[in-house]
């Protein structure tokens, strides 16, 4: 009975992060819509809110052509790849029933992070096209650059509970807010956020402009569902992260609200700003925000210290 409480919950999470990820689409073609000062999705369904389930059917409709000199096992196995490993980070929920919880679910969530960008790389260099593997090369070096970053980010904020369980930070966000003690922080995590999720200004992996559509523009039907999914999922997955770590803990309503409020600032980015120069955002990785984070991290430990050393 247990086993079968705890497959159903997570079951009900995938639905629920499926929906999310739907109206999450909506959300994003509506607000880009007002930015740009036009209506956007409003005619299936009431209000448009239909609009994501037709644009899912519409796409697993659609024919899938086998292109010539691709690699088919890789290039069929990516999107797939993609998506699970997607769906095993979402695995690290803090349930409240505690049916499912992992002790060491940060050690887990940075091994599953550490292996996002070999889903791009397999699926642009699988594709046999020229724009797929520019697209795949520049989200490698892009992933691995800013990975450093929040890898330490992430450690930091471990610091303060002294575990590798994420649970704890329920009691820590109870009664303050980290992004008031820790706001330049804050920041260069939600920069490194938007890095990771190759979301604009940082959106070179799909440099639409210039790459017609990035490591993904050889997929069709099914499998640019799945790559699609799994893009919107990490959105989902890395602004609660950031709301675990800096707002507030998630048992109440306004956690969600937050966790709104910064999905919107994504969507609000991506519809306002340009794209970075690709060497900037090197510079702007290795030469500002990794030593910035690296001194930051000396002044942590030395303030835990003098903290421990005092009591």
């Amino acid at each position: 009975m247990y086993f079968m409480l705890i497959f159903i919950m997570l079951i009900l999470v995938t639905i629920m992060i499926m929906l999310s990820v739907a109206f999450l689409t909506l959300m994003e073609r509506k607000l880009l819509s007002y930015i740009q000062i036009r209506i956007g999705p409003n005619k299936i369904g009431f209000i448009g809110l239909l609009q994501p389930f037709s644009d899912a059917i519409k796409l697993i409709s659609k024919e899938m052509i086998l292109l010539k000199k691709v690699n088919y096992f890789y290039y069929f196995f990516s999107p797939m790849f993609m998506l699970i490993l997607m769906l095993m980070m979402w695995m690290i929920y803090p349930f409240y029933t505690n049916l499912y919880s992992l002790e060491l679910n940060m050690i887990y969530l940075m091994c599953c992070l550490s292996m996002g960008g070999y889903g791009m790389l397999i699926s642009g260099w699988s594709s046999n096209s020229f724009y797929s593997m520019m697209g795949a090369i520049r989200s490698l070096s892009q992933s691995i650059s800013y990975e450093v970053n929040l890898s330490i980010m992430i450690l930091m904020m471990l610091f303060l509970i002294e575990s590798f369980n994420l649970n704890l930070f329920l009691n820590l966000n109870m009664n303050l807010m980290n992004l008031i003690y820790f706001w330049p922080l804050s920041l260069l995590f939600f920069f490194t956020l938007m890095a990771e999720l190759n979301r604009t200004p940082f959106d070179f992996s799909e440099g639409e402009s210039e790459l017609v559509s990035g490591f993904n523009t050889e997929y069709m039907s099914g499998g640019f569902i799945l790559i699609f999914l799994s893009e919107y999922m990490s959105i989902l997955f890395l602004s609660f992260l950031f709301c675990m770590f800096y707002i507030s803990n998630y048992s109440n309503m306004m956690f969600y609200i937050y966790l709104m409020v910064i999905i919107f600032l994504i969507i609000w980015i991506r519809g306002t700003m340009p794209r970075f120069r690709y060497d900037l955002l090197m510079y702007l990785c290795w030469l500002i925000i990794l030593p910035f984070v690296l001194n930051y991290m000396y002044y942590l430990i030395l303030i835990k210290f003098l903290i421990y050393k005092l009591s």
